[in-house]
């Protein structure tokens, strides 16, 4: 059947149930594609529209182009030939053509107002043929019309009156077209040792034609132009080198340094645009024009150009200016040799090693590099020196530039702080201080806001400086110097006096504890001083190392008021202490675990970080209680109850022989826990035990015995100075494995004295203790070591005429029976009778001692002959002692407090202290008659007597550090019986004196007497 009305078209609908939905979804999927397909075909014919009208244009343009190109042949130097040349853009064939005939007949066309909007678009089109391309045989052409058209003398000399207005007109029209963009995409495509490419000579003029024409009249544009300049110029690498003799010569020359002071407001702006590389090489560029031109320059331009050079260091990374080789990374900096210290060297002694990853850093040519040592060469600092003395500048811009370079080139820190100081024999560190940070609101308010207020910035600089040149004259001055008297102008002298080194430490020390102590720590680690690269963790270590110095100076021969380095008050104390143990508990690690720096432990608890960094910012009491207070949390951990008598039976029983104490001491605990109790057991003559329980005061028997043998310098491992004072032998003797050992030994030994709070009646020189705390020892420290070398350099240090003559070299003789630069011997290592010679550095045997390098001759030699020497023996040592003390726990103290620590305090015994803090047995008390008796005669005894019967008593002949009641088991006295003939006895390992009840004053005292210095008497019961 045939529809009728079109059936065929009407929607046919399913009515079968589920068969429906998939009818639905087929209709709904057909209805998509085909929208689908109708969208398809409407792109595809608008796309086929636009196709020909693009091919329709093209094909258009490509006739009136050679139309256009025909009509330019017909007349190259008319207008219409103009007007097609710019309407051609691009056709480097027409642009050659035309320059070739402009500059052949020398006219560039009628002088028309429409021929003066071509030419413009015209010197446009030839800069940037030359950009592109300036070594083609078209570049001078172009280079010759642009230079032709921007000077206002040729311009003129065509053109008349009209002629400057020309060239200032087509000027701006450039500048506004990256006039120096282009030029310096220019140079940049010529390769740097291709001198003689015919385009260089004539892009030179060309870099200073718009400062020329905008100098007089057009402050703005001058202004916009110098700005360029060093936007695009002074970045291209070894700009001086890309350039002939002749070139050079006349840039220089043309180049008005003395008017760039007008890019002053615009400094900030332009240090933020330039990437890292570029701001090295502006820098690079800088020092090869401008130092040559310091005496002429006017006081603006030398402010501008130490603000401009300031800016740029201060926003570079660390090492930009000395790039490590690649692959390399930035360790903590040690000192060469000594990789236990964590006090800064002297920056000419930085390494680069295998640590963390460097920034991204560029790599600098050989040439740039020589060229930015210049920056730091004593005589660029001199000259540099010298030009802003000018009344007219800014002086402490000279003082932010050291400053920079210092921060910014930590390899160069060293030179140039020594050359500094010197040079001016101090004077740049009295002008420093008397001058600007002497008055500095810094330190003078106890508010961590107000000290990190952004307003104070430019005070930082000032003061920071100050701390590194003081902190390098420190390193090699002599404590007669430090000490000397400054109305005595002829001798060499501290560069500050006494009375100003009073409030100059006292103004580091306010500022450091704020740094410390301050709560907000994420701050001090993260932040950084504005407008600097440096952060707030950084400065503080700079002032920290400055203070710790003074401080050094100051406790071994006081100079400053009492309480002068106290920060905590009387009413904070109890609170401190407590807050100290509960922190270091917190940072208690597992055992193997990394230690913590002092950095770490800063961040993590201000009370620890003033302890570790400005321990003497607490009174020395204080810290011997937190230092007991540590040591007996280490005892608790341990299991270890110090106040109990109860595990006696539990303690690691050790047999010694009498005659071979320290043969098996060092045999016997070498396995054994040192922090857990010993049990000494004395084996006699016979080989039997002898009688008595080691209450505490058998192992004081052998421990005193102990430190008498390890420490006599007769067994080759330890020599004394003048004063008596023991040090590791340097010989090579001492390096033998199994000596070693026993320096390790021995730190456990004086480590377990410590731990238990022992005295030990031995004195160690100061530069051996500061290694124990971490610290650097230097030329103030040799002089007990070698009073004869101390004296030698520092005749050296102030020697007045030429030091080469002098014939010293950076090397040593060990044994001082050669001289150290005869040939052949360096690096000679024999021993026993056979001199040997060591470079202090690499090569050091050819490197004479020069009036430059002489400071950094007294450090190498003080280095090697306090350091370097005793470096395995030291280490040995401190292995030893670390298993024993926390070092971070040491760090609480300076040499003298540690020696004190270890020795007892060697002053007056205090009777009426000791009687206060005695207890009684038996049938005394206090009110009895032989004690009152007793009493009457120890007040009666003199100092010797009074430190025989302490040392009978206890063993120890010195008071405890915090005095008797630090005393455990305290000073104790029971009655031993009423027999007149019976000497009193002791037993040490209690503290207690058994004495008998004497009818007499005057039997008691002879009794007394003849037991404390026979020595008997002694009872182990």
């Amino acid at each position: 059947m045939i529809p009728l009305f079109g059936d065929e078209k009407r929607r046919k609908i399913n009515l079968g149930g589920s068969r429906s939905v998939s009818s639905h979804e087929a209709v709904l999927s057909q209805a998509k594609a085909q929208r689908t397909e109708r969208q398809n075909i409407r792109r595809r014919q608008e796309s086929a529209l636009r196709i020909q009208a693009w091919w329709r244009g093209t094909h258009e343009a490509r006739i009136v182009r050679r139309r256009l190109i025909a009509r330019f042949q017909e007349d190259i130097r008319g207008l219409d030939g103009l007007r097609c040349l710019v309407l051609v853009a691009g056709n480097e064939e027409m642009l050659g053509q035309w320059s070739a005939t402009v500059v052949n007949d020398g006219e560039a066309g009628p002088a028309r107002e429409s021929w003066l909007v071509l030419i413009r678009q015209a010197a446009v089109l030839l800069l940037q043929s030359v950009a592109d391309s300036p070594q083609s045989h078209n570049a001078p052409n172009h280079l010759r019309i642009l230079g032709a058209l921007l000077s206002t003398a040729k311009t003129s000399a065509v053109l008349g009156p009209h002629g400057p207005e020309l060239s200032l007109d087509i000027t701006r029209h450039l500048l506004r077209h990256d006039y120096y963009r282009h030029l310096s995409a220019a140079f940049s495509n010529i390769p740097i040792d291709e001198k003689k490419t015919p385009s260089l000579p004539l892009l030179v003029p060309l870099l200073t034609h718009p400062l020329s024409n905008f100098a007089d009249s057009y402050p703005d544009m001058y202004a916009q132009a110098f700005l360029a300049l060093f936007q695009h110029i002074f970045p291209l690498p070894l700009l001086p080198n890309r350039l002939p003799l002749s070139s050079l010569s006349e840039l220089s020359a043309r180049l008005p340094l003395s008017s760039v002071s007008v890019i002053a407001p615009f400094i900030p702006d332009l240090v933020s645009i330039l990437p890292v590389e570029s701001k090295v090489h502006v820098i690079s560029n800088l020092l090869a024009f401008t130092p040559p031109r310091y005496p002429k320059l006017p006081p603006a331009a030398i402010e501008t150009y130490l603000q401009l050079i300031v800016a740029l260091m201060n926003s570079l990374p660390p090492h930009a200016l000395e790039p490590p080789t690649p692959g390399a990374s930035i360790q903590a900096v040690k000192r060469p040799d000594d990789s236990d210290s964590e006090v800064e060297a002297p920056s000419d002694l930085f390494t680069i090693s295998s640590s963390a990853p460097l920034p991204s850093l560029p790599a600098l040519d050989s040439r740039t590099l020589k060229r930015l040592q210049t920056m730091v060469s004593p005589s660029h600092i001199t000259a540099l020196s010298a030009v802003t003395q000018h009344p007219a500048t800014n002086r402490p811009l000279f003082y932010n530039f050291l400053f920079s370079v210092c921060t910014v080139w930590p390899t160069r820190a060293d030179s140039v702080l020594s050359n500094s100081v010197l040079s001016t024999g101090g004077g740049l560190i009295r002008e420093l201080y008397r001058g600007y940070v002497r008055s500095s609101p810094l330190g003078r308010d106890d508010s961590a806001a107000a000290l990190m207020d952004p307003a104070h910035a430019s005070q930082w600089p000032l003061l920071l400086l100050l701390t590194d040149l003081y902190n390098q004259a420190l390193l090699t001055m002599g404590d007669d110097e430090f000490f000397s008297s400054v109305r005595d102008t002829n001798a060499p002298r501290n560069p500050l006096s006494l009375d100003e080194l009073i409030s100059f430490s006292r103004q580091l020390l306010n500022i450091a504890f704020i740094l410390y102590w301050r709560e907000d720590q994420a701050g001090v680690q993260e932040g950084s001083l504005p407008g600097f690269s440096l952060k707030w963790v950084d400065v503080r270590e700079k002032i920290t190392r400055c203070l710790q110095a003074i401080h050094a100076r100051d406790s071994r021969k006081p100079f400053t008021p009492p309480n002068h380095w106290h920060m905590i008050s009387q009413t904070e104390i109890h609170s401190f202490v407590e807050a100290a143990v509960v922190e270091e508990l917190q940072l208690l690690q597992p055992v193997g675990a990394r230690p913590l720096t002092k950095r770490q432990i800063s961040f993590l608890s201000p009370r620890l970080g003033v302890l570790h960094n400005i321990p003497f910012a607490i009174p020395f009491d204080v810290r011997v209680s937190i230092f007991r207070s540590f040591v007996q949390s280490d005892m608790a951990m341990h299991g270890v109850d110090r106040h109990s008598f109860v595990g006696f039976r539990n303690r690691q029983r050790i047999a010694v022989r009498r005659g071979h104490i320290s043969e098996d001491g060092f045999n016997k605990l070498e396995n054994v826990d040192l922090k857990k109790p010993l049990e000494i057991e004395f084996i006699d003559q016979f080989g039997e035990v002898e009688a008595g329980i080691d209450g505490g005061g058998v192992f004081k028997e052998f421990f005193t015995e102990l430190c008498k043998e390890v420490f006599d310098t007769n067994r080759g491992l330890w020599l004394t100075n003048k004063n008596n004072e023991l040090y590791p032998n340097p010989h090579s003797y001492a390096t033998e494995p199994t000596n070693l050992d026993w320096y390790r030994f021995i730190g456990r030994v004086l480590g377990k004295a410590l731990y238990e709070g022992i005295l030990v009646d031995v004195a160690f020189a100061g530069f051996f203790l500061a290694k124990w705390l971490g610290k650097q020892s230097f030329l103030d420290d040799l002089a007990s070591l070698d009073p004869e070398l101390y004296q030698g350099l520092i005749f050296l240090k102030h020697y007045t005429e030429n030091p080469e003559d002098l014939s010293i070299n950076f090397a040593v003789s060990e044994d001082g029976a050669c001289p150290a630069d005869v040939p052949g011997l360096a690096h000679l290592f024999v021993e026993f009778g056979v001199s040997k010679t060591v470079d202090l550095c690499p090569n050091g045997s050819n490197i004479p001692v020069t009036r430059e390098n002489r400071l950094a001759y007294i450090y190498r030699m003080s280095h090697y002959r306090l350091t370097k020497q005793i470096r395995l023996q030291s280490q040995a040592f401190f292995e030893g002692l670390s298993e024993m003390i926390d070092p971070k726990w040491l760090r609480m103290f300076n040499q003298q407090e540690l020696q004190i620590l270890l020795g007892g305090v060697n002053a007056p015994i205090d009777v009426e202290d000791l009687r206060a803090n005695t207890v009684y047995g038996g049938l005394y008390d206090n009110d009895h008659p032989t004690i009152v008796a007793f009493w009457n005669v120890v007040n009666s005894f003199d100092q010797d007597q009074r430190r025989a019967l302490l040392r009978f008593v206890t063993s120890v002949g010195r008071p405890p550090l915090l005095g008797f009641k630090g005393l455990v088991p305290n000073f104790s006295i029971r009655d031993a019986g009423e027999s007149q003939d019976r000497l009193p006895t002791a037993s040490t390992c209690v503290n207690l004196l058994k004495l008998p009840r004497y009818n007499s004053e005057r039997v008691l005292r002879e009794k007394l007497l003849q037991a404390i210095f026979s020595g008997a008497g002694f009872d182990l019961s």
